[in-house]
């Protein structure tokens, strides 16, 4: 059986937005499911970063060649035993199945009480089998809302000529990655992290701080902008961003709230 987490913080935010309520009807809960950072993202290149196991058992971050903002939840997999375990259990039993038994396999996993299901807020889709068998899990339970980012546009962009498009299932093309190209190419909707709320205004993006513009079936159209995050490498054009974002509160909870 594949590890469902429960909501963490920003994603339980989505239990008080009224447009997603009635997903969370009947005592309803909003999980994720989430594999090895890098390792599962064939097409990450700029926040590309895996916890990578030493000789001695301990745990080290690496970064690509091209990083510029490193994988929080890389990091979160170098520094908690218990979250790096779950993620290669679940990556393990999937890349180890084929289509069918990926199918089943998450279905036969998903909570019975789940509402809201996040798709990876650690990892991606590591193969269009993979991704597809989501879309047919999403068929399957309509009464429940999956959304997920990706950069393995490749995947997702060869599946929208064969499916219709599900109203429970919603997509969000992340930026930063070997298939860049391919949002505008085929008008993708988008989320751009960006390094201040300055950066988000001068692209006319409005900032998620809570998941709603991702899960939101009514916003799938719209891009939108996410602050950068994380641990970042000390001195980094990332981590003086991420001082100053702090310094100025833009991450309080209170914040969150009132622009949610």
């Amino acid at each position: 059986m594949l590890k469902f987490s429960k909501a963490n913080a920003k994603t339980q935010a989505l239990k008080n937005d009224s447009e997603l309520a009635d997903y969370l009807t009947d005592k309803r809960k909003i999980y994720s499911l989430d594999l090895l950072s890098g390792y599962s993202c064939p097409s990450a290149e700029k926040c590309l970063s895996k916890a990578v196991v030493q000789p001695d058992g301990k745990r080290k971050i690496k970064d690509g060649k091209k990083t510029e903002f490193r994988c929080f939840s890389a990091s979160q997999e170098v520094q908690y035993t218990n979250v790096y375990n779950s993620r290669k259990h679940n990556f393990d039993l999937l890349r180890n199945s084929d289509y069918d038994e990926m199918v089943e396999l998450i279905h036969g996993s998903l909570p019975k009480d789940a509402g809201i299901v996040r798709i990876h807020v650690a990892g991606d889709f590591f193969s269009r089998d993979y991704m597809h068998a989501w879309y047919i899990v999403a068929l399957r339970n309509p009464r429940t809302l999956f959304y997920a980012y990706t950069k393995s546009l490749r995947f997702w962009v060869g599946d929208l000529t064969e499916n219709p498009e599900l109203w429970n299932f919603v997509l969000t093309a992340s930026y930063g990655g070997r298939d860049d190209h391919m949002i505008d190419e085929f008008n993708l909707r988008s989320a751009k992290v960006v390094f201040s709320e300055a950066e988000a205004a001068e692209l006319g993006l409005a900032i998620d701080h809570d998941d709603s513009h991702a899960a939101k079936p009514t916003l799938r159209d719209d891009s939108f902008a996410l602050l950068i995050h994380g641990t970042q490498p000390a001195g980094s054009q990332a981590s003086v961003a991420l001082k100053e974002l702090k310094g100025k509160g833009s991450y309080s909870r209170k914040k969150v709230k009132v622009l949610a």
